[in-house]
């Protein structure tokens, strides 16, 4: 451990100039403030949704990722509060990453996918597996990341996007792209609400407190100091309204609003073979909870994160090193929380290695020392070898580690309290994976085994009252496929995308599945295009999941299926237009993803997007 910390110390304080390779770094190397994503992932299993597939959706990342991605999303009810279960972890243990932060709440820790709007961003990347060398606690069973894109020297670029729906839902997003030799900046606005007021099926009720309105606000920038400076700046900031969907046995007159801001302003300093970075960020959270909406008496809670870095990386013939030392500062205060502090030092150190055209793999450690915790060194290794032109394998094994929340340890509510002596979440992880691809084609499959100790999970004591526990060992193992296949004749273009998950997630005391984690998932994307028309049909599938530990409540599995039609219009005037009109629920499924949470009917959307 000594050498190790020695070495990155080392890398760090290093000023040599080596001189393998006489071009400058290209600048879209520069300008990916999560440049790490594509440089050390050799053996990890890694998704990018596109953009065609994203704006096919209405407004909310849940939407986009539950239809396209393996990943089970709890939702207590449409525009709900939304998290996610990866691989059978839990949602504090997926990590999300905007803009290579871990931007997970560090009230809950986890993030609210109806509380992020994806068509501001420039790129949505999944990558599966342990993180937590990178992404830090919380990054177990995968990691979300969320992108902005710096383009320099290029025109003005306008995206206007307009749509309405049943329950009368609306949604208004724009976005403005302009770069200049020297600099380069995105602008983004965004709105999404609905009344909500969706049926039961099967019954005479309505989802009567329901409605929400979300806003959004996105900006990047970009400054070439000089050939070999750049500055940026990101910032985020979103306001949601929220009343509290009611269950089928209980009315509800709550509300919820939040407010979450988060700034990042970045120097990038790229020469030769070398990179480095100093980062500085600021991430804030706050929410208000109104038991009833007719009053102003609500509780509280808000934290803020404040974090520094340098980051030192230069490649060396077929390697690549990059070193980090990162710093945080976080307190939280609310009505259930009294005030506190966390502190955390962070030594990373990621290595990546070519020997030949066809082996690759990496090696990356880390070390944390938090206040509150003793936190252990964790590390990663992983490989990808291209056994033939079209065939390959990969493999990779990590030690991750979560921190408890400040939830977890402090809260002291009406029914809940907080456990002072919870325990930090371990766990090892291995994958195999191979891939198949051709013309037109391409074919994945993987199998994972998670093995998590002292797992945290809030369960009702003897005396009623929840609290956080460690579940002493459990086990997360199964196998992923992926198939996509396209064809192209003529005019005509056909994409169908395909994904099977079966998990298994065992306490492996009662060898109980893990609440709400399906054994199988399969999600469907057909989409066509033909000219200027387009189609598509998606499918859905949920398996049962559990409701209660004992495993003896469950909720029924479901098939859900959507479709829409799109059409281009000629360009007038330098304006482009295309609109979608998309069929939700179209067999009038009644489903729920939370118990006692009906989710939507049949319901119809209508967007025109127009570019300028």
């Amino acid at each position: 451990m000594k050498n190790v910390l020695l070495f990155l110390f080392v890398l760090l304080s290093a000023n040599v100039v080596f001189a393998q390779r006489d071009s400058v770094v290209v600048l879209d190397e520069v300008v990916l403030t999560d440049s790490r994503l594509r440089d050390f992932s050799n053996g990890i299993k890694v998704r990018t949704l596109t953009d065609s597939v994203l704006m096919r959706n209405s407004g909310m990342l849940t939407d986009n990722l539950r239809a396209t991605t393996l990943i089970y999303f709890k939702e207590s009810g449409y525009g709900m509060i939304s998290s996610a279960s990866f691989r059978g972890t839990t949602a504090q243990q997926t990590a999300v990453v905007w803009n290579g932060i871990n931007i997970n709440s560090q009230l809950t820790g986890q993030t609210d996918f109806n509380a992020l709007m994806p068509q501001n961003l420039d790129g949505i990347t999944v990558r599966s597996g342990g993180g937590s060398t990178q992404y830090g606690t919380g990054a177990v069973g995968g990691s979300i990341h969320l992108n902005n894109q710096l383009d320099f020297d290029t025109p003005l670029e306008n995206k206007l996007r307009l749509g309405y729906g049943s329950f009368d839902t609306r949604n208004l997003f724009y976005k403005a792209a302009y770069g200049t030799e020297k600099m380069a900046i995105t602008f983004g606005l965004g709105h999404f609400a609905s009344e909500n007021d969706y049926e039961y099926l099967g019954t005479d009720q309505k989802n009567e407190n329901g409605a929400f309105s979300n806003n959004a606000f996105d900006l990047a920038f970009g400054f070439l100091a000089s050939k070999s400076h750049l500055i940026k700046l990101y910032h985020h900031t979103f306001l949601g309204n929220r009343d509290f969907s009611g269950t089928l046995t209980a009315p509800s007159d709550d509300n919820y609003r939040n407010f979450d801001a988060r700034t990042l302003l970045e120097w990038v300093h790229f020469k030769s073979n070398r990179v480095q970075r100093v980062r500085g960020a600021y991430l804030f959270e706050r929410f208000r909870y109104y038991p009833n909406n007719t009053n102003e008496n609500f509780s509280f809670g808000k934290s803020g994160n404040f974090q520094v870095d340098y980051d030192y990386k230069y490649e060396l013939k077929k390697w690549t090193l990059n070193g980090i030392v990162s710093a945080n500062s976080i307190n939280a205060e609310g009505s259930s929380i009294s005030t506190a502090n966390r502190n955390q030092l962070s030594a990373i150190l990621l290595v990546s290695h070519n020997p030949t055209e066809k082996l690759s793999y990496g090696m990356n450690f880390r070390q944390d020392w938090v206040s509150d915790y003793q936190s252990p060194f964790v590390f990663s290794v992983d490989a990808k070898y291209q056994l033939l032109q079209n065939y390959s394998i990969r493999a990779n094994t990590s030690k991750n580690y979560r921190v408890p929340t400040f939830n977890d340890i402090y809260w002291q509510g009406a029914g809940a309290s907080g456990n002072a002596n919870v325990l930090p979440e371990s766990a090892l992880q291995g994958e195999l994976g191979q891939t198949l691809s051709g013309n037109g084609y391409k074919v994945d499959l993987t199998g994972f085994y998670i093995s998590t100790t002292d797992l945290i999970q809030w369960r009702p004591d003897v005396t009623g009252i929840w609290t956080p526990i460690n579940i002493k060992d459990v086990s997360q193992y199964g196998l992923e496929l992926q198939v996509n296949m396209t064809k192209k004749l003529g005019p005509h273009r056909l994409v169908w995308d395909n994904g099977y998950s079966y998990t298994k997630a065992i306490d492996n005391e009662t060898k109980n599945q893990l609440l709400y984690v399906p054994l199988h998932k399969f999600t469907s994307n057909l989409a066509y295009r033909y000219r200027r028309w387009g189609a598509f049909l998606r499918g859905l599938y949920n398996g049962r999941v559990f409701t209660t530990t004992d495993n003896n409540n469950e909720l029924s599995d479901y098939l859900v299926l959507d479709s829409g039609l799109e059409y281009r219009f000629p360009e007038v005037s330098g304006v482009e237009l295309k609109t979608i009109l998309a069929i939700n629920n179209l067999g009038n499924r009644n489903y729920q993803n939370v118990a006692f949470r009906p989710m939507p009917n049949r319901n119809i959307h209508l967007n025109l997007n127009f570019k300028f």
